[in-house]
Order: structure tokens, then sequence, then C-alpha cells
């Protein structure tokens, strides 16, 4: 299993492009249009550091509003963490083992299966588990072929992003709060199989093969889900905090 993505929903991915793309170098690599929602994906990193940003815009609503009610009930803002695995059936017999209930399930795509565990177990956060099967090759392959033909479209419907920026930025982590550390690390770490690489009074840091990491944090009171992005960021120019798609994102030196 790998931590695969962290998806934003938005009405407008520019003003997320003019920061990811624009001031971090971010990579456009695809996008298409689906029922409901018109998906675009980018690399904020390299092929060795770094995580994919998913941005979501709704589309096609008469036929699914899913996206549509999401963002007119919460505004911009994290919408789900992307989980690939080898074979989703038997993911999702360990995962109904374990007392999961696992919803919106479509195995009728050999190129892509899917399914989903609600944020009420999925603590705060929507997950999607998926079977991918298409032949896009390497990440590297991926950010070359984009970088000199430009992003896979199927179709193309997102606006031309500005000029990649001359800095790198490196999506480190996306930081999850829960007011119940042990809960959500035994979700994390024990269903969704990630790695304890750090951590300190209050807090855990989890890896995945593909080099994303999520950070929890116990925060009390406090609802649970997606806090914030933190990305480390090369050259010169202002750091601190953006909001990308409604969601925080903290910028520190790499």
């Amino acid at each position: 299993m790998d931590l695969d993505h962290v998806a934003l929903a938005t009405r407008d991915v520019r003003d997320a492009l003019d920061v990811l793309v624009g001031e971090l170098g971010g990579t456009v690599l695809f996008g298409g249009n689906s029922v409901g929602f018109r998906p675009m994906q980018l690399r904020l990193g390299d092929a060795t550091g770094g995580m994919n940003v998913e941005l979501l815009e709704p589309w096609d609503v008469e036929r699914n509003d899913f996206l549509e009610r999401f963002v007119a009930r919460h505004g911009a803002g994290a919408h789900h963490l992307t989980f690939k695995v080898d074979d989703l059936a038997a993911t999702l017999e360990r995962v109904r083992t374990a007392g999961y209930r696992p919803v919106n399930i479509d195995l009728s795509d050999p190129d892509w299966k899917e399914a989903f565990l609600h944020p009420r177990e999925a603590h705060g956060t929507v997950v999607q588990l998926a079977e991918a099967r298409g032949n896009w090759g390497t990440l590297a392959q991926q950010i070359d072929r984009s970088r000199r033909v430009g992003a896979d479209g199927h179709p193309r419907w997102w606006p031309d992003p500005p000029p990649r920026g001359d800095r790198a930025g490196f999506l480190r982590r996306v930081v999850i709060s829960t007011p119940s550390l042990p809960a959500t690390l035994g979700f994390f770490a024990g269903l969704l199989q990630g790695d304890e690489v750090a951590g300190g009074e209050g807090w855990v840091e989890l890896a995945w093969p593909g080099a994303a990491r999520l950070k929890l944090e116990d925060r009390p009171g406090r609802p649970p889900g997606v806090d914030r992005l933190e990305a480390d960021v090369t050259g010169d120019g202002p750091l601190g905090e953006r909001i990308v798609a409604g969601t925080r994102l903290l910028l520190e030196p790499r």
C-alpha cells in the first residue's frame, strides 16, 4: 500500500496553480473529466521527494453533485487521501475484517478500481483505496514527459498555469489533527500500513514507500481531519503560510 496523493477541492484551480506552479515550481502531470468532477494532478517535488497534489473542480453536477455539495457545505479545502493498492479485492476483505465499511465500491474498470472509507471511519478525512493498472510510466518519466511536451489531458480542461517558478517546492507531509492520537495511529499505521519514522509529545509521523508522509497531531477538542500541508522550499523568496484551494500550506527552507 502506498499513499499516492492528497486531493483538494475548489471551484477554480487558478489561484492554486499560481502558488504550486508559479511560485513553487510544481509540474502539472495529467488531468481529465469525470462524472461530477474534473481532476488534475501535479507534482510538488521530483521523482525522489515530495508528493502529488490533486486539484478537483465540480463538473457535470447534474449527473453527480457530490463535489458540488462538498464545496457548497465546506468551501474549498482538503477532500480526500488516495492510497494505491496492488489488489483492491483483497484489501477490501482485510478492511471489512477489521470492522470498517467501505462505500462507493467500483470494480468495473480493469484499469481503475476504487472504494472509499467515510470520514466518520477515517478520522475526519475521506480515504480512497484504488487499484490502478494503466501504463503511465514511472514518476520520473511522467515528470520528464510533462516538462518536455506538456501534461496529459483527457481532455485538458484547466487554464494554462504560469511559468514554473525558479524555486523548488517539495511537499513534505500532510498534517492531520485528531482528538485521539492512539486511534488515528491505529488506523493509518495499522489498517493503512504507514511506517512510524518520527514522533514526539503529542505527534507521530508516518511514511509510505513512495516518500509520502503524514503527521498526526493530538489536538483534543478540535475536529479531526487535514489541518495543513507542509512544504520545503529552495531558493530565495518569502516563506510562511499560503492558502491553496482553501488549505493552509506552510513553507519552510529546505
